[in-house]
């Protein structure tokens, strides 16, 4: 694969991402829990077609994947959804969005964790810079304790939906991972919906509204979260996780080329931040360091 895959592909999806705000603008009339399980389900049947088309090697689930993929769809996909919904209740989309982006820092810190090795000092710092973009980039709003406490729920969810997907991905990967939390999600969304708005949330979407979940199934779902996950099972938590920060700027690009608002300077300086640190984070280490961590994990320094 070429070197530069990975990384094209992660700040992709993170821009994709990025583009579902402006668009979700045009549904918020729309029940949201029920908005979000028509995206998921669309992306679902478009990513096991997919699977399906390429005939991929079936794979036999254990008790462990079975519970891990439910713990993504409960936290990453729903969970990170109701968060978020009942967080605009309480706080502004400047305090959301700024305690969100805190996730490359989260990633770069317990991903190496998770593989039993120590955190890179580099990808760390890399992430404060990104994380510290994003949040010039959002605004540094204002909100009540319960929204904080909700966004910090968000905030969770959204590294669930990277951490948990990390063992699932040498078995299943991209495809599926991606597919199968989509659809284990559908039912989660549509009792939420039911539990929180009764009846009123089952209602078919107009002409608009389904081309608007159209393109967040199709494009901000499917594409996205496979072009993810595999840039996430090629570059590690830490350094994909970086990439998470471009989330505001994707919002800005398509605000701007919708016509819905301009870059002011915040904006700017946010992106500017999210760029270098991305760049400081995907630097390849020294050779010293790099005989330092392969010493530390007992393999032998390259020739």
């Amino acid at each position: 694969m070429r070197p530069f895959a990975a990384p094209v592909g992660a700040a992709s999806a993170m821009l994709l991402v990025g583009t579902s705000t402006a668009v979700s603008a045009t549904i918020a009339d729309y029940p949201v829990f029920t908005g979000q399980a028509l995206r998921y389900a669309l992306a679902a049947a478009i990513l096991l077609a997919v699977v399906g088309r390429r005939r991929l090697p079936r794979v036999r689930l254990t008790s462990r994947d079975i519970l891990l993929l439910i713990a993504l769809a409960a936290t990453g996909l729903a969970g990170f959804n109701l968060f978020l919904v009942e967080a605009t209740r309480h706080a502004g989309p400047a305090m959301i969005g700024t305690v969100v982006g805190a996730v490359p820092l989260v990633l770069a810190l317990v991903g190496p964790l998770m593989e039993r090795r120590r955190p890179a000092p580099r990808a760390v710092g890399a992430a404060i810079v990104v994380a510290l973009g994003a949040a010039v980039a959002a605004g540094l709003g204002s909100g009540s304790l319960t929204g904080l406490l909700l966004s910090l729920g968000a905030l969770a969810g959204e590294v669930a939906f990277s951490l948990l997907a990390i063992p699932l991905l040498p078995k299943l990967g991209p495809l599926r991972v991606a597919a199968y939390p989509a659809a284990l999600s559908v039912p989660m969304l549509l009792a939420a919906g039911l539990a929180l708005d009764g009846t009123t949330s089952l209602r078919l979407p107009t002409l608009s509204q389904a081309a608007a979940f159209g393109y967040l199934g199709a494009i901000v779902t499917a594409a996205a979260f496979f072009l993810w996950y595999d840039a996430l099972r090629r570059l590690g938590a830490d350094r994909a996780g970086l990439f998470a920060g471009l989330v505001p700027v994707g919002a800005l690009l398509t605000t701007v080329a919708l016509g819905l608002g301009q870059a002011g300077p915040a904006d700017v300086t946010g992106a500017l931040l999210v760029a270098a640190g991305v760049v400081i984070g995907l630097r390849q280490p020294s050779r010293d360091s790099l005989g330092a961590h392969h010493l530390q994990a007992g393999v032998p320094e390259p020739a």
